[in-house]
């Protein structure tokens, strides 16, 4: 079983997957946040940051593009080319009410002749693997029949399917229907992407799913970083200690502090801390209840103090 880290807006960039990398199991791949492309191409300084080998070394590293545009797409993907990445991925996933009001994720979905075009451009004219991270549909579940159809025209370097619709954004149970008609019909090699937060997740999944070659971790990671260290143990429990959870907390802290302070503040630093403590909380057994001073923190040294009292 293959392991991937999820893009996660605002989340995932190099700062975490460094740290991450560092503290705990490697991931196989690690998929970075969206890159929304520009007339020409060219990647912002944000982008450019996130991307530099300098800040990823050592990991495999899948650059994700945002657009309805074949013609953007590509611009970019030979950008990315060019800097020596050799795997792009698609983003037919995002349920964002701003991305999806402009056909982009998966609103590109409610367009299947469009969204066909696309894919025939960009599969014709790069040579560079490609993956996609789709939903099951923007409205309803139906949808995918003809999504599948169109997705089994091309030979993709795999199919990662988060088996809900754009309505649902992150609410509802996975449609494990539509996963299994991929399962039975793709052409492609298919990872699945969605509510895996325990070994009790993955091996649900699993015992559905038996030859299923990866999963995409996002929440689930965020929330427990040590959660390939939990699959990986003999009984499946938790196993990631609270000095394991300090240590890459801390880690994580100083990287922003390094990244931000002396450019935009300690407010940036706070606002990505507390961010993280979303997820991270439900690590920590009344973890809501724990996390409020955290949260409250107007300040670096009320933050520490908050932090420092919850370990």
């Amino acid at each position: 079983m293959n392991y991937y880290l999820a893009p996660m807006e605002g989340i995932t960039g190099y700062i975490f997957r460094g740290v991450y990398h560092q503290c705990f199991p490697a991931m196989d791949k690690y998929f970075t946040p969206f890159l929304s492309p520009n007339a020409d191409g060219k990647l912002s300084p944000r982008e450019y940051q996130d991307l530099a080998a300098e800040h990823n070394e050592g990991m495999y590293v899948v650059p994700q593009i945002l657009t309805n545009s074949s013609e953007d797409f590509i611009r970019t993907a030979k950008t990315l080319q060019s800097m020596g990445y050799h795997e792009v991925n698609f983003n037919l996933g995002c349920p964002s009410g701003t991305v999806v009001s402009k056909g982009k994720g998966s609103g590109f979905l409610a367009f299947p002749e469009k969204l066909n075009a696309c894919l025939y451009e960009i599969f014709s004219r790069l040579e560079m693997k490609i993956s996609i991270k789709t939903r099951i549909g923007k409205e309803k579940p139906e949808e995918f029949e003809q999504l599948l159809e169109i997705y089994n025209r091309y030979k993709m370097e795999e199919l990662i399917i988060h088996p809900r619709v754009q309505k649902d954004g992150y609410k509802n149970t996975p449609y494990l229907p539509a996963f299994r008609h991929a399962y039975e019909k793709s052409r492609n090699p298919l990872c699945y992407n969605g509510d895996i937060y325990r070994t009790e997740d993955k091996e649900r999944i699993m015992e559905q799913f038996p030859d299923l070659p990866a999963m995409m971790l996002g929440r689930g990671i965020v929330s427990n970083p040590g959660l390939l260290q939990c699959f990986n143990a003999p009984d499946g429990v938790l196993s990631v200690s609270k000095a394991q959870l300090e240590e890459f907390h801390n880690r994580l802290y100083e990287a922003y502090c390094r990244a931000y302070l002396h450019i935009s503040g300690p407010r940036v630093v706070l606002f990505k801390m507390k961010e993280i403590w979303c997820y991270l909380a439900a690590s920590f057994d009344g973890g809501e209840k724990l996390v409020k001073k955290i949260k409250k923190a107007q300040n670096l040294k009320d933050y520490e103090e908050a932090v420092r009292n919850l370990f």
